[in-house]
């Protein structure tokens, strides 16, 4: 499943820049992620979801695939197993900044989903509510935290 979204913040270029690829002051902003240790360039963390009634706890990695600083596009990798062992998530989230104009960057953000287990029952107008819901506190909290 493929999801779009798009969010501004009040920061230079060099600055958004930078806070996208710093996974550890990013994904504090992200509701429910915790990373848990550094192997490397990947990370292992944790993302709690919440969709209807169903809420589950995945435990995975997290890396940075590409980083083209040129382009202002990067491309991050989350893969995660359920705790329980109820299904599997995984995304690969490519996000690329663009001018705002008046010291904003706009930041579009694609995501590629696959979801399996209990949340995966969900229809993908819930899949979209939620991923909207989530995105717009991660928008709000990356611009109050890093900037």
């Amino acid at each position: 499943m493929k999801l779009e979204n798009e969010f501004t913040v009040d920061a230079s270029m060099d600055e958004a820049w930078n806070a996208m690829l710093d996974l550890e002051k990013v994904t504090p902003c992200l509701p429910g992620a915790q990373l848990t240790e550094q192997a490397g360039d990947e990370y292992k963390g944790t993302m709690t979801v919440k969709m209807g009634p169903v809420t589950q706890k995945y435990n995975g990695t997290v890396k940075v695939e590409e980083a083209d600083e040129s382009a202002h596009r990067a491309v991050i990798r989350a893969d995660g197993k359920d705790a329980r062992g109820q299904g599997t998530a995984s995304a690969t989230i490519t996000s690329t900044l663009h001018d705002g104009g008046n010291g904003s960057v706009r930041v579009h953000v694609e995501t590629d989903m696959q979801l399996t287990g209990k949340v995966a029952q969900f229809g993908r107008g819930m899949h979209k509510e939620v991923a909207a819901k989530i995105m717009d506190r991660f928008s709000d909290c990356l611009e109050k935290e890093l900037f």
